[in-house]
């Protein structure tokens, strides 16, 4: 029986770490990836992250959108969202809900979304105590997200920072010992029409 990996791509160590070189020298990270490649901030695949948040003491930072932690989260992780939706009714705002919804949300069940202004401020408010000493393993959906997240902790004085590489959706059963949620932590960004497919795929036994 296929795992969802397997299905959908066999992965390579090798190419494991080109994926993650790609992921971190993405635009969109504002350039996280010479914090990864220097080691300012620490990269950690999900095999790794229950030793880098026992021994090591770094708490798990989920920056995925609401919608996306209600489906499978880690409990007692810290949540922020990076992005949430967009509740503007603005007639441009309203084509562009049109348009994402056609080419995207539909498809993935993402909603249409806007940057989160309040990030750095309820980031702070979750690590109260800590302050930016906290240690803080910052994850998300496939490891986009986070890394811009990463970035501008790390532009706000956090230092202790270190980065899910290929965040969740790269996590097999047992990476993380206790997810909530009504779906396995790496279908949990899945929605839409897409979530439809993975269940039947599920059904038919072809993906675990």
């Amino acid at each position: 029986m296929a795992t969802a990996a397997t299905c959908f791509a066999a992965v390579s160590p090798s190419s494991s770490r080109r994926r993650v070189s790609a992921q971190a020298t993405s635009p969109w990270a504002g350039g996280a990836e010479e914090l990864v490649r220097s080691g300012a901030v620490k990269a950690v695949r999900p095999r790794d992250a229950a030793e880098a948040m026992g021994a090591e003491g770094f708490r798990l930072l989920d920056v995925r959108p609401a919608w996306e932690r209600a489906r499978a989260g880690v409990r007692g992780s810290a949540h922020v969202p990076l992005f949430v939706e967009d509740d503007d009714m603005g007639p441009v705002t309203l084509l562009k809900k049109w348009v994402h919804l056609g080419y995207i949300g539909l498809w993935t069940g993402q909603a249409f979304t806007k940057m989160n202004d309040r990030f750095l401020d309820d980031v702070a408010a979750a690590v109260a105590g800590d302050g930016k000493d906290a240690k803080l393993l910052v994850a998300c959906g496939e490891g986009l997200r986070s890394l811009i997240a990463v970035r501008m902790l790390h532009d706000d004085g956090y230092r202790n920072l270190a980065w899910l590489a290929g965040g969740f959706s790269k996590c097999v059963d047992g990476d993380f010992a206790d997810v909530e949620g009504e779906s396995k932590l790496q279908y949990a960004t899945v929605g839409g029409v897409s979530y439809i497919f993975l269940q039947i795929l599920l059904l038919l036994g072809v993906v675990q």
